[in-house]
């Protein structure tokens, strides 16, 4: 049995009135006796419909950790859909995966959703999970061929893309576990632990770090859904609501993104309470600035910065209690093992995904190269430099491939040539080179309608919230194109720099 499962159970039997999932609504929230037998009632369903892969399109609630577990329970591979994905993204992850079910507390969005992608199904039936339902599409039509890597694959998911499609990540249970196990010790958590699921649970750093971490330690997981956080989309923080369920809820751990703990500082700093139950905030996703950092310490607040990757099933690294490097992203956790690439390219071994999905399985004592740049400083300390290549994260944990995006712009007949950044931002932006001869009259509008058409073919994530018109166009005689047809971004930002950091400022 799985070590989650084998938790949740000990803490059903020892102490059955604990509560193991905490809701919005009292009415709805489970004690561990209540979640164990949930969990068991929901698995028979899921064994009894004969059902392969399931996808799960859901809040975060109780219901999903129900689903989750129950999944586990019955050796079924989950596969979270993420709900900042695009249709089209979704279309690609049902396709790919072969799930033969969706479960989901949205049956009137998803039933929309799936016909509007073509996707036959039958009539949702309601399985009880918990004390609250999901609805279960059956999905027909002709089936993909069984992926052979399913087979000892537990979870499934996918990362928000560097391109349209993105890949699917295969992750054993004992994998995800073991990460886990390493996490709830690191945080050093106990019984006591009331930790705020912040992030949708599609994200496997909450799935991982704030689902099964703290049922490992059996503790409380306050699941009150998106909203009642404060957040919407991929980018959109109610920052007083969010506040203000760190200090009704008296949470004491929680995972956030640089953009909600930006949005914490500030309101601190503007006057709003300490959440003084607060004993570990864990920041990762995306780089974070020092500067933030520096202003969390000045308010007392517990920040400690990690850093992972789903290929790694969530985390690599973290600050923690008694070893908490300034400018670190921490020690390794005890089951990685890190080495380095002549170009300082970070390669990690422990407990590593099984492959991608489609694609040839990964060794089992692979090296995985992580794409970022890094070293370990005498104390054992991991320091990140950069990335590889062009993919920047923005504020928010999302994967942005700027070619992407400039491609669905350029696309445009009003945009002769773009430059996309948003790196640790909360929002992107480009320099933009109108077409000549286009919309000579009034090119900013012609620019604005054609970002606006680009935007509505890629998820928000990817979006161009805020731009500016180039001098003159990019070339190789002013050092801002290549010979090949590419931007040189490093050259394109130096130069357009002031007007860049102005309208982050501007807009933020």
């Amino acid at each position: 049995m799985s070590r989650v499962l084998e938790a949740v159970f000990h803490v059903a039997g020892e102490h059955p009135e604990s509560v193991a999932l905490e809701a919005l609504h009292d009415a709805e929230s489970l004690t561990y006796s209540e979640f164990a037998a949930s969990v068991e009632e929901l698995a028979a369903q899921l064994k009894d419909a004969g059902s392969g892969p399931c996808a799960l399109l859901a809040d975060n609630t109780p219901a999903w950790a129900v689903a989750d577990l129950a999944a586990i329970h019955a050796h079924i591979p989950l596969v979270p859909v993420p709900h900042f994905f695009s249709p089209e993204q979704i279309h690609h992850l049902i396709q790919s995966s072969g799930v033969t079910a969706l479960l989901t507390d949205q049956p009137d969005q998803a039933a929309v959703l799936l016909d509007g992608l073509g996707v036959a199904h039958a009539s949702p039936v309601l399985y009880q999970a918990g004390k609250q339902s999901l609805s279960v599409f059956v999905l027909q039509g002709e089936k993909t061929a069984t992926r052979p890597q399913l087979k000892n694959c537990a979870k499934l998911t996918y990362t928000s893309g560097s391109t349209g499609d993105p890949k699917g990540v295969c992750l054993r249970q004992d994998v995800m576990e073991t990460v886990a196990a390493s996490l709830a010790a690191a945080t050093e958590a106990t019984a006591a632990e009331r930790h705020l699921a912040a992030l949708p649970y599609a994200t496997l750093l909450e799935n991982i770090g704030g689902l099964y971490a703290p049922l490992l330690a059996g503790g409380t997981v306050c699941a009150p859904g998106l909203a009642a956080v404060g957040l919407s989309g991929a980018s959109g923080l109610d920052v007083g609501q969010f506040v203000s369920i760190l200090q009704e809820r008296r949470i004491s751990t929680c995972i956030m993104i640089p953009q909600m703990l930006h949005g914490l500082v500030a309101a601190l700093e503007a006057g709003m309470p300490r959440p003084e139950s607060l004993r570990y905030i864990a920041v990762g996703g995306a780089p974070v600035s020092e500067y933030l950092l520096q202003r969390a310490d000045a308010l007392n607040l517990p920040v400690f910065e990690g850093y992972g990757l789903s290929e790694a099933a969530s985390v690599v690294a973290v600050n923690r209690p008694g070893a908490c490097r300034a400018g670190s992203v921490g020690k390794p956790l005890p089951h990685v093992e890190l080495s380095f690439a002549e170009d300082g390219e970070i390669l990690v071994r422990g407990s590593l995904f099984s492959g991608y999905l489609g694609d040839a399985a990964l060794a089992g004592d692979a090296c995985w190269p992580t794409g970022d740049i890094g070293k370990l400083d005498d104390e054992g300390f991991l320091h990140l430099t950069g990335r590889k290549k062009h993919l920047f994260i923005t504020a928010f944990g999302r994967n942005v491939s700027p070619e992407w995006v400039e491609r669905e712009l350029s696309i445009e007949p009003a945009i002769a040539q773009a430059c996309v950044f948003g790196e640790a931002r909360p929002f992107n932006v480009a320099v933009i080179q109108p077409r000549e001869g286009v919309a000579d009259e009034s090119p900013e509008a012609a620019v604005q309608q054609a970002i606006d058409m680009a935007n509505g073919r890629l998820p928000d994530y990817a979006r161009v919230s805020h731009w500016l018109m180039a001098d003159e166009p990019f070339s190789v005689a002013n050092g801002l194109w290549t010979g090949t047809g590419r931007p040189r971004r490093q050259m394109i930002y130096k130069a357009y720099e002031t007007g860049i950091e102005d309208l982050y400022k501007e807009f933020a």
